[in-house]
């Protein structure tokens, strides 16, 4: 893994590039991932900036989107995570997720609180699911999975 810090913007010019490259290719992120050797979820954020990459599933992920070298390093390297500006999000997916957790955050918290205790759940270690299922009542449902390690707080 690289470790040098580089400009942001590196990572979003990489990150439009490769989304260019996917569409061009008529790619699926599934199979991207196939070729990085990991989970669509992990894979998806990367190339999108939120994660580093292996090596190896940094090159394997830049040939199959005919990057260049210079782009299997910038996968490679520890980005500045987060992806949203600030303020409310204006894309209507990314706003419904802001919307789910304005209504049911303080839900889930207290949830969390009287199964756990003190503490949170992790960004680091931690997994992601999508599945599409079908509606008994017609039509699709979108099942996501967030699957976090409990960090309790701990006293010093």
């Amino acid at each position: 893994m690289v470790h040098a810090q580089f400009d942001p913007t590196a990572r979003q010019a990489l990150a439009a590039a490769a989304v260019d490259a996917k569409v061009r290719k008529d790619l699926s992120w599934q199979q991207i991932a196939d070729a990085a050797g990991l989970s669509v979820a992990f894979v998806t954020a990367a190339v999108l900036g939120q994660h580093p990459l292996p090596e190896d599933s940094a090159r394997a992920v830049a040939g199959l989107l005919g990057l260049d070298d210079d782009a299997a390093m910038l996968l490679q390297t520890i980005p500045t995570r987060g992806s949203l500006p600030g303020g409310i999000p204006t894309d209507p997916t990314i706003y419904r997720f802001h919307e789910m957790l304005q209504v049911y955050g303080t839900t889930l918290k207290a949830l969390v609180h009287e199964q756990f205790g003190d503490g949170i759940i992790s960004a680091i270690n931690f997994k992601l699911d999508v599945k599409k299922v079908e509606d008994p009542e017609g039509g699709h449902r979108a099942v996501i999975t967030l699957d976090g390690k409990y960090l309790p707080t701990k006293p010093f």
